[in-house]
């Protein structure tokens, strides 16, 4: 199974058509999800903009739902196959990482957004549900498909791309929601043990990132970004950098209800003294991957594929990185910077999600006039 495979049939369309589901299909559930999330977080008050991220919110809910039921179905008529229910393949299986993180990202959502329709205890409840298992499932991506990777007899330098960030990206993704999670807790022991297993969480997840980021960077400087399908993955960098600041930020809201005085207000100034420096290189990264991908279209082109979602969960956080600084600083810039990011993010889930049903659509068609056909 390919990266790109089946991918032409996703999301929307193609999971009512009932074809193999892929983990890369998570992906899409993750980009609609962060949307909504990037909504709720704004350091400003639109109007409809609440209206838009509960929307938003149940569009990604009702997605990870169908893409939850499919996977499952699939999975067991696998097992009675006697099938491998993983890929063998380098470029599929970096892309296990995506299902927690799409679990994770609604989890976000659900404590954000989903209080509006389920009422503050449910959707607490079923936010740490959620984060729960999500968390297991990131663990368990970080520690076996790096492993996995790095012990394939096919691995070599020119194999490595982005992709290989997105298995050691949730627990970041924990840490965010955990850290969430911990203004709601009792205060008390539960509260700090869940913000610590979140510094924790945390501290793992830059570290791996970091390493891995380094392997890419020698990958790139060697190879290049690789075939143009790929050259999307490049935003891919910037998940880590934009998670990690709005990680950092939110684990600093949560301590003065877990921490003592000192040690809480020590929190804050390091989350800015670490937020600022690393959202930075995020907004140098972005330009760097836009540059390189306006030239790639203008050049010899950049055909749909599955790597286009690859622009909309990372640039959803650098929204939420950028806005949890703007409302901890009440920088106005910062605020601004905000809101020209999520334009970017709005409009580039608009493109992608546009293209995804377009090509979901012909695929259909093409695919039922070849059965009529013969």
């Amino acid at each position: 199974m390919r990266a790109d495979s089946d991918w032409y049939m996703a999301p929307a369309a193609a999971i009512l058509i009932g074809v193999r589901v892929a983990p890369n299909w998570f992906t899409a559930a993750m980009g609609t999800g962060i949307l909504a999330n990037a909504a709720m977080l704004l350091p400003l008050d639109a109007p409809g903009l609440r209206a838009f991220a509960l929307a938003t919110w149940l569009v990604a809910v009702l997605l990870l739902a169908r893409l939850a039921g499919a996977a499952l179905e699939q999975w067991r008529r696998d097992r009675r196959a006697g099938r491998p229910a993983a890929p063998r393949e380098l470029a599929s299986a970096p892309f296990w990482g995506a299902p927690p993180m799409a679990i994770m990202t609604i989890a976000t959502g659900t404590l954000l957004i989903g209080r509006d329709v389920l009422g503050e205890q449910l959707a607490l409840s079923l936010a740490l549900t959620l984060w729960g298992v999500g968390t297991l499932g990131g663990l368990a991506a970080a520690i076996a498909v790096p492993r996995w990777l790095l012990s394939h007899p096919q691995r070599r330098l020119d194999t490595v791309f982005a992709t290989w960030l997105l298995p050691v990206v949730p627990p970041l993704v924990s840490a965010t929601t955990g850290a969430a999670l911990a203004a709601h807790a009792p205060a008390g022991t539960a509260r700090l043990v869940l913000l610590l297993t979140c510094c924790v969480l945390f501290g793992v997840s830059v570290l791996a990132s970091t390493a891995m980021a380094v392997l890419i960077l020698r990958r790139l400087a060697a190879h290049g970004p690789g075939p143009a399908r790929m050259v999307p993955t490049l935003f891919i960098a910037l998940g880590p950098l934009g998670q990690s600041v709005t990680a950092a930020c939110l684990l600093a809201a949560a301590a003065p209800g877990a921490l003592p005085a000192s040690l809480a207000r020590s929190g804050a100034t390091l989350a800015l003294v670490f937020g600022l420096p690393v959202f930075a290189l995020a907004m140098a990264w972005l330009a760097l991957a836009a540059t390189a991908t306006l030239r790639t279209a203008a050049g010899p082109g950049l055909p749909f594929a599955a790597t286009w979602w690859s622009f909309i969960f990372p640039i959803g956080t650098c929204v939420t990185g950028c806005s949890e600084l703007a409302s901890r600083t009440g920088a106005a810039p910062l605020t601004w910077i905000a809101a020209a990011l999520f334009a970017l993010l709005l409009g580039a889930w608009l493109t992608v999600a546009s293209a995804t049903a377009r090509h979901a659509v012909g695929r259909h068609i093409s695919r039922r006039a070849a059965v009529a056909a013969a």
